[in-house]
């Protein structure tokens, strides 16, 4: 991945297209997308056209953002839990269901300010069980060297849907109304199901039993509260949407009810951002290069809260054109250094579930942003919203200080033996537990202070991939002996814990090894799960094992 300003030869922003599979699955990306958008412009039309209040369009965009927020996490954790595929194509066809709905009402003419909302919220709910999935799958069909530019890619495909859906909804609701438009999406959802449908991904075959959807989130959680590099993201992802939203909340507002512009204009002012994402997303390999990741987004941030203040303030049509093509650059500069570094900052079998909790920030924020940012405007005017948002906007990279996007880098996930999975001579039920673990060293006293200052890095590895509980003694028999233990939920449990070491953890793991000499590991099986297991036919060996440092 390219997080600074070191890289000495400037990314192909394209290559990943050439990969026929990569570009199959991208092209599902965006027929995704443009069917989101293509609902998300006729639906803002319908909306301003009911007559209701503002807070009622913003409620629009928090309907489609808030399932993200409500189920973001169960929906992270299927992504690294079940097939993908299956779960794709099964996400899609709902969604084109729900289309199929919302085009009947809009036939009949039966759609009014609650069903709309309530179909939104479901369409919304078919694209947050799908959203982690995209980000994970994509990168994967790629070389490591093309990774940074197939997250912008996917990014790419989001906003180039910007462009063509809003265009394509405006020309539609002028020609011929919503029900059309409603139907299009139909179409697009399908498309999707088929392309999906065509990748036929390696299959691997799992030596371990799946985790639990409970357990697997509790993982996530676990691992997001210990890599500091993702929590660097989630907390720059925060600062930037909730003041960021009101340009999407408020956008519709200004254009129908300040410029009364006509769906076709509208769908062109939506469209120009789109246009700029896609112009931004051509020149961004070598900005990152340039600025580092902390440097465009800060220079990006600026732009967009101009962008904002434009809205706000200027009712000349051509500059609030220009005005969107400067925040479609702007919006895809920085989503697209959040998503890259949110996927860097992530092991494999974590994945889905830190993009989840990502987009669990980045869409909460945004649904709630738009709800307050709409209530806002309907007491004190959508120019004094927008005004105070851009504000908040550029107050949020005081955040960029405390917070490095620079921190996240791929290779520092890479996978790394840290060591041997242990061997027992005996079969065991992967699900016996809890498994207390001790490994015991020898540390001799003139580097004691040295080892010891290692402890709350080593507790945090522990943690974060998998332990419940840690500690570390020291035996008062002599021999200068310190005895680190940890509890882990099953055996299970601890097996992928041994297969959840990253590179970057070789440091710390290289200097515990020069400061201490290895006295051996002890698992220890709670008794009565060990009693049950042999109930069921199973035997556990009655001595303790070791394993090999």
């Amino acid at each position: 991945m390219t997080t600074g300003a070191s890289e000495t030869a400037t990314p192909d922003a394209w290559a990943p297209l050439r990969r026929e599979v990569f570009r199959s699955l991208w092209f599902g990306t965006l027929a995704s997308n443009v069917g989101l958008w293509v609902q998300n412009a006729a639906g803002s039309w319908d909306m301003t056209s009911f007559g209701t209040a503002p807070v009622y369009v913003a409620l629009l965009q928090t309907a489609s953002s808030l399932p993200v927020f409500l189920i973001g996490l169960p929906a992270a954790a299927f992504g690294d839990i079940f097939d993908r595929r299956k779960l794709l194509a099964s996400f899609a066809a709902w969604m084109a269901l729900v289309s199929v709905v919302l085009a009947t009402l809009s036939f009949a003419g039966l759609l009014g300010p609650k069903s709309l909302l309530a179909l939104t919220f479901a369409l919304g709910l078919g694209a947050a069980l799908s959203a982690p999935l995209w980000p994970a799958i994509l990168p994967s069909l790629v070389d490591r060297s093309e990774h940074a530019s197939a997250v912008t890619l996917a990014g790419v495909a989001v906003n180039v849907a910007r462009a063509i859906g809003p265009a394509l909804g405006g020309i539609g609701l002028a020609l011929a109304g919503s029900g059309p438009v409603y139907s299009f999406n139909v179409l697009a959802f399908s498309v999707v199901v088929v392309q999906v449908l065509r990748w036929k991904p390696p299959v691997t075959k799992a030596t371990l039993p799946p985790e639990r959807v409970v357990g697997a989130i509790v993982a996530g959680l676990r691992f997001a509260r210990r890599a500091p590099a993702l929590r660097a993201v989630l907390a720059r992802a925060a600062s930037f949407i909730v003041a960021g939203s009101a340009l999407w909340a408020l956008l519709p507002v200004v254009a129908r009810r300040e410029l009364h512009m006509t769906a076709l204009r509208f769908g062109i002012l939506l469209g120009c951002i789109g246009a700029g994402a896609l112009a931004g997303a051509a020149v961004m390999p070598r900005a990152r290069q340039k600025l580092g990741s902390d440097g465009l987004v800060a220079l990006a941030t600026i732009a967009y809260a101009g962008a904002m203040g434009i809205l706000a303030h200027v009712r000349v049509e051509a500059a609030l054109y220009a005005a969107m093509l400067a925040a479609g650059v702007a919006w895809i500069s920085i989503m697209s250094s959040f998503n890259v570094a949110a996927s860097s900052a992530a092991p494999g079998w974590v994945q889905s579930r830190a993009l989840g909790l990502y987009l669990l920030v980045f869409q909460g924020g945004l649904g709630l942003g738009s709800f307050g940012w709409g209530t806002l405007a309907g007491r004190i005017g959508s120019a004094a919203t927008l005004s105070a948002a851009a504000c908040c906007l550029l107050l949020g990279l005081l955040s960029a200080f405390r917070w490095k996007l620079g921190a996240a880098r791929r290779d520092d996930v890479a996978s790394f033996n840290a060591w041997p999975e242990p061997v027992i001579a005996v079969s065991i039920d992967v699900d016996a537990g809890p498994v207390l673990v001790e490994r015991r060293y020898v540390v001799r006293p003139e580097r004691r202070t040295e080892f010891l200052s290692l402890a709350a890095d080593l507790e945090s590895l522990r943690r974060r991939d998998g332990a419940f509980d840690w500690a570390l003694y020291e035996d008062l028999g002599g021999e200068h002996r310190l005895v680190e233990t940890f509890l882990v939920a099953s055996w299970a449990e601890h097996l992928r814990q041994h297969r959840r070491a990253v590179a970057a953890d070789k440091a710390l793991l290289d200097r515990i090894r020069a400061l201490s000499e290895d006295a051996g590991v002890v698992h220890l099986v709670d008794a009565r799960s060990a009693a049950a297991a042999r109930a069921r036919g199973l035997q556990i060996e009655d001595r303790a094992h070791r394993e090999e440092p």
